[in-house]
């Protein structure tokens, strides 16, 4: 959220909800990444306002003041360790800590990469930044880091070593894998949403369909990765969104009424992810601040009657505690 971050609980399989207090943010929240083994913690990158560690189902919050720079836009906890996280920052670095937040190791191969020299940013008084992060499913070892503006870059040895990919925009909003396929990723761009079906070597833009190309958050279905879903607005202001769905991987797509669609930036779906337990499931939040729940995959939406009182939804995630 714009304004800070709290849980919203359901202890009934969704029949009721409850939220938890508002922990405050300097600034608006990035992305949030919740630990598939220590099911209670989750770690959230706050643009400016750095990292925060919840260890109690986002009941309170952490600020991690041992992370050494000043930005975070993306965070990764460890799929197998409960103990790690991985933080993109700005300019374009990657940060390990193996103890919770407590102490922290840059990817020096990151930086190193020829391409680097390329990244930069469309304000003069920005830079580059990885804008999101993510492991390859059932292996570690393979990360991808998506930068804006900068493209895509993988590694296939935990981080030792690193290789930009080509054949797709440079400017990444999104990274998506579904733990259906491993080699399946996509990619929402300022340009149009992408997908490899080769762990990266090779793109194709799927882009036909939608009557609006600049994408900002993709994801696929946990056990279907050819079930996807993706927010789409006419440019960077979110002007007029609209929310599709795809059956087949993205060659084809399907407009989802009466969500994520407007002519107000604010109805736009900025955020959405997928239930870890129950695939048939996904909950999404727009820019106005509201929440909402698919039980036929991504098909139809009902709002939960959980009112943030804040600006946007900018950042969810799904946890199974």
């Amino acid at each position: 959220m714009h304004d800070g971050v709290c849980a919203v609980i359901s202890d009934d399989g969704g029949k009721s909800w409850q939220q938890g207090p508002v922990k405050p943010l300097a600034h608006a929240a990035a992305r949030l990444s919740a630990s598939p083994v220590a099911r209670s913690r989750a770690y959230l990158a706050a643009y400016e306002a750095g990292v925060y560690r919840t260890d109690d189902g986002g009941i309170t919050w952490d600020h991690l003041g041992s992370y050494p720079t000043e930005y975070a836009h993306s965070v990764l906890a460890h799929p197998d360790d409960g103990e790690a996280v991985y933080v993109g920052s700005e300019p374009a670095e990657i940060w390990r800590s193996a103890d919770c937040g407590a102490t922290w190791d840059e990817f020096d191969a990151f930086r190193a990469v020829p391409e680097a020299t390329q990244w930069g940013f469309h304000s003069p008084t920005r830079d580059s930044h990885v804008r999101d992060l993510r492991a390859a499913p059932g292996s570690v070892e393979c990360l991808y880091a998506g930068i804006e503006v900068g493209g895509m870059v993988r590694s296939g040895d935990g981080g030792s070593s690193w290789k930009q990919l080509s054949g797709l925009n440079d400017d990444i909003h999104c990274v998506n894998l579904s733990a259906n396929r491993a080699d399946r990723i996509y990619v929402a761009t300022a340009v149009s949403p992408y997908r490899s079906d080769d762990g990266g070597e090779t793109w194709e833009m799927i882009n036909v369909g939608l009557d609006r190309r600049y994408a900002l958050h993709i994801a696929a279905a946990p056990d279907d990765a050819d079930l996807v879903l993706v927010t789409v607005s006419e440019n960077a202001r979110r002007g007029n969104p609209k929310f599709y769905r795809s059956t087949d991987a993205g060659r084809s797509w399907d407009l989802v009424p009466g969500v994520g669609e407007g002519e107000n930036p604010t109805d736009m779906m900025v955020a959405f992810d997928w239930d870890p337990q129950e695939p048939n499931t996904v909950y999404g939040g727009t820019d106005g601040g509201k929440l909402y729940r698919s039980a036929d995959r991504g098909a139809t939406w009902e709002a939960l009657p959980v009112d943030v009182g804040t600006v946007a939804v900018g950042a969810l995630a799904v946890s199974s505690d």
